[in-house]
């Protein structure tokens, strides 16, 4: 599997609530993620999300847009919850296949928005 395709599955896996098989098949030993609301480890950030499936759990999720850079990753999504639907941006850095460190930032997409020209 190619680097993109690694990250794709990933975000499928665990939006799913597959966050273990996501995480042994893909993440590293020595994972770093900055997403602010939890510790930077590799062990909080699945731990959150295994509680965030429980909680709050994903309908979907769908890449619309990836763009590969040597290293790293960047997807563009829908995920749609039961409440809402959110636009996210994952950043992946890998090493030897396997994702070393992971950015996400995310937007409750506005269904009254102005803008006619959508977040996709």
């Amino acid at each position: 599997m190619s680097i993109q395709e690694i990250a794709q599955d990933f975000l499928q896996l665990v939006s799913s609530g597959k966050v273990h098989e996501g995480f042994s098949n893909y993440v590293a030993a020595n994972f770093i993620h900055h997403n602010p609301y939890f510790k930077g480890t590799r062990d909080a950030l699945q731990t959150a999300m295994i509680e965030a499936h429980e909680t709050s759990p994903n309908e979907f999720l769908e890449v619309k847009k990836s763009y590969v850079d040597k290293d790293t990753v960047i997807t563009h999504a829908l995920v749609k919850k039961q409440d809402m639907e959110i636009t996210v941006v994952h950043i992946f850095r890998f090493e030897d296949s396997k994702i070393v460190e992971l950015w996400d930032l995310g937007q409750v997409i506005d269904v009254q928005s102005p803008n006619e020209n959508g977040l996709f």
